[in-house]
């Protein structure tokens, strides 16, 4: 199989204080204040979160292989790393963003797996938007409207009352993004499940055995599945071979890796059983799954 190479630069955006006129690693706004942002480079990724808050909506967004059509009060819930590519009429959208990096919150929430319990944290089974009625939109704006004030006019214990207030909004979201999906949100018995998301974060490029990740969290396999399954809604294997396929599909489609180097970054055994297990899970090949993708079919 030939090389592949992606014709466009992939763009890191890291977030800055300086530009975006904050203290914090935290701000939100208007549309109108940051119109040109979202197509100033074709294909980037940033080092934060990324919500937007749509009034009005046109065209599209590629997020990872992904192809997101906007609309009209839709609430999108972009995670950090992601690569987006926007396709858009910047000066006909209307909303009201809030990006955040996730060490923001961590002086204050000692909960270091936080996030992992926001469902729509890098979530591969259901997309990562949903729709606010009327009286969901006015209390977001509300809460971003505290945020911003405490921005703009900073005290002693602004810190303190932002992360309260991005706690407290984040948390009513995950309840509506539950409600949306019919998504379980069960009070954890313990952490299993959001520790082992964390360590698929971190190892999925080498370790694609559910017994591993076991081991690596000193439990059963039965016991980790059982908590993945109360907390997710999936099996921990489920899990697992969707984020392996979502790091795959980034690799292929944005790197210049070969099926070769690509067996031996993910390490399997032989080409062939990548080839096999890319197969299983999408129905298609590598090269029917680019061709795909360059003739505008996204997945």
């Amino acid at each position: 199989m030939k090389t592949i190479t992606n014709p466009e630069r992939l763009v890191s955006v890291p977030f800055s204080k300086t530009r975006c006129g904050v203290d914090f690693y935290i701000n939100t706004g208007e549309s109108k204040d940051i119109c040109g942002v979202l197509t100033e480079h074709r294909t980037f990724k940033t080092d934060f979160f990324s919500f937007y808050f749509f009034r009005r909506a046109n065209g599209y967004v590629l997020l990872n292989f992904r192809k997101i059509e906007l609309r009209d009060d839709m609430v999108l819930l972009l995670s950090p790393h992601q690569q987006q590519e926007w396709h858009v009429d910047e000066a006909e959208l209307d909303y009201t963003f809030l990006i955040f990096r996730e060490d923001f919150m961590h002086t204050f929430i000692a909960d270091k797996f936080f996030v992992y319990r926001l469902l729509y944290y890098y979530q591969t089974d259901t997309p990562p938007y949903l729709f606010a009625a009327p009286e969901e939109l006015a209390e977001y704006m509300r809460l971003l409207g505290k945020i911003k004030q405490e921005l703009l006019h900073p005290v002693a214990d602004t810190y303190n009352l932002i992360v309260s207030v991005l706690y407290y909004l984040l948390v009513v979201i995950n309840r509506a993004y539950a409600k949306t999906y019919r998504l379980p949100v069960e009070v954890p018995k313990n952490n299993y499940a959001f520790q082992f998301k964390d360590l698929l974060e971190k190892h999925i490029r080498t370790v694609q055995r559910v017994q591993e990740y076991a081991d690596m969290l000193r439990v059963s396999r039965i016991t980790l599945n059982n908590s993945v399954v109360a907390q997710f809604g999936v099996s921990a294997t489920h899990l697992l071979k969707q984020r392996l396929l979502e790091e795959l599909k980034n690799e292929l489609l944005f790197s210049d890796r070969n099926v070769s180097q690509l067996a031996d970054e993910f390490h399997f055994s032989d080409p062939s059983h990548l080839m096999r297990f890319f197969k299983q899970q999408t129905g298609k090949t590598f090269t029917q799954y680019i061709t795909d993708y360059q003739n505008g079919i996204y997945e």
